[in-house]
């Protein structure tokens, strides 16, 4: 990362220049901190999951949980931070037999 010597903010590459994010400074890129900067562009997407709204859960984790209402030993999960920051998060599960849904605290 470059950051203004001006304010201090970010800077991000236009062409062979970096460009401050908040005032518009330009000043040339630095090329032994250029060197480093790693490129979204050649990132993949190969890993990603597209699912619809009215999907079935695919591509969500699944637990061995036992359910509740139907006594089925597996379940999607999600995670979420409910409490504060120093608390564990709750995990949200639904059964992937019968839907039934329920919370797991840590």
């Amino acid at each position: 990362m470059q950051f203004c010597d001006s304010c201090g903010s970010m800077m991000h590459a236009d062409g062979d220049e970096m460009v401050c994010s908040d005032c518009g400074a330009r000043m040339p890129k630095d090329e032994e901190v250029a060197a480093s900067f790693v490129s979204t562009e050649s990132q993949s997407d190969s890993d990603v999951i597209e699912t619809s709204e009215d999907a079935a859960d695919e591509g969500k984790p699944t637990a061995e949980v036992e359910c509740e209402e139907c006594g089925a030993e597996r379940a999607w999960y999600t995670i979420k931070q409910t409490g504060s920051a120093d608390e564990p998060p709750t995990r949200f599960f639904k059964c992937t037999e019968c839907g039934h849904r329920w919370r797991g605290y840590s």
